[in-house]
């Protein structure tokens, strides 16, 4: 037998295929939609320490996801900050409600110092129960976490549960980079979604003031005696290469910001006397001279 496909067919064809997909897309729940979302941002591991306000978000867990368990939130955490540090890239935490947050705050401040990027979520009770207080509720959900996060919000409606992570996921990744938290309803997760949650590109950069720079640049070049201190930043921002030919341009000693906490991985020769030529003994502590107010050398 032969089957004759014409162009109204494939049209026809086309329409159907399109229709489907647009109803699996009215059809998706919140959870599915934020799945997608994550994916599409690569992340795809989750550190934490869930408990039943939880559990409506992880049940049937996705295989291509892995979840990292820790013993208690505050452990849960700090694998996040170290994660998200060795990747350069934001980590995922779920916490459990209040109690969750609170054991995690320390670690949660921890990263906050550290400019580490977490998406920290944590369950609410369902949302038809909140005006109840009853047990579970996470009471001035977004006052919990603070100041040690960048952003803090619940969503007003469950449609808006990816949005939020996507908006979370922008706010910890801009400088200066951070925490940021996210409390979400129990029963969000199996609302019906929008639609597919729209995917946005986050810039990870700035530019300083041109002219500071110049003014700077000014009073550096009319020193007479210039040392240098080198944070943190120039290590999260690969800046590593502008400052040795920053020290080098100057002839000047270089020393490792106090409290600080990424060490040196820089081998250079600049050993806290400008002597450049010297064998490399990488940067030094800065340790003040109670006389001169300069740094140190061990």
């Amino acid at each position: 037998m032969t089957t004759i496909t014409t162009k109204d067919d494939t049209r026809s064809f086309a329409k159907r295929g399109k229709s489907k997909e647009l109803a699996a897309e009215q059809n998706q729940t919140v959870r599915a939609a934020t799945y997608d979302l994550l994916r599409s941002l690569k992340l795809t591991t989750f550190f934490g320490n869930p408990g039943s306000t939880e559990l409506t978000f992880l049940k049937n867990f996705p295989s291509d996801f892995q979840y990292i368990l820790g013993l208690q939130e505050a452990t849960a955490v700090a694998m996040a900050d170290g994660f998200a540090q060795a990747t350069r890239r934001p980590a995922l935490v779920t916490l459990h409600t209040g109690a969750g947050v609170g054991n995690g705050m320390c670690s949660i401040l921890t990263a906050f110092l550290n400019r580490t990027p977490l998406i920290i979520t944590a369950g609410q009770q369902t949302r038809g129960m909140i005006i109840c207080d009853p047990y579970l509720t996470n009471r001035d959900e977004t006052m919990l976490p603070r100041p040690w996060v960048k952003w803090a919000y619940q969503p007003t409606r469950a449609q808006d549960v990816p949005r939020a992570i996507m908006r979370a996921y922008a706010m910890a990744l801009q400088p200066p980079s951070g925490p940021v938290f996210v409390s979400i309803p129990l029963d969000d997760w199996d609302r019906p979604a929008l639609g597919r949650a729209d995917v946005r590109t986050v810039s990870t950069r700035f530019a300083p003031d041109g002219e500071r720079l110049r003014e700077f640049a000014k009073r550096i070049s009319a020193s007479k005696k210039v040392a240098l201190v080198y944070g943190q930043e120039i290590d999260r921002s690969d800046g590593w290469d502008a400052g040795v030919a920053l020290a080098e341009k100057l002839n000047a000693p270089v020393f490792h910001a106090p409290d600080s906490e990424r060490p040196s991985v820089s081998r250079h020769a600049a050993d806290g006397h400008g002597a450049t030529k010297r064998p490399p003994l990488g940067l030094r502590s800065s340790s003040r001279d109670r006389r001169s107010g300069f740094p140190l050398p061990r």
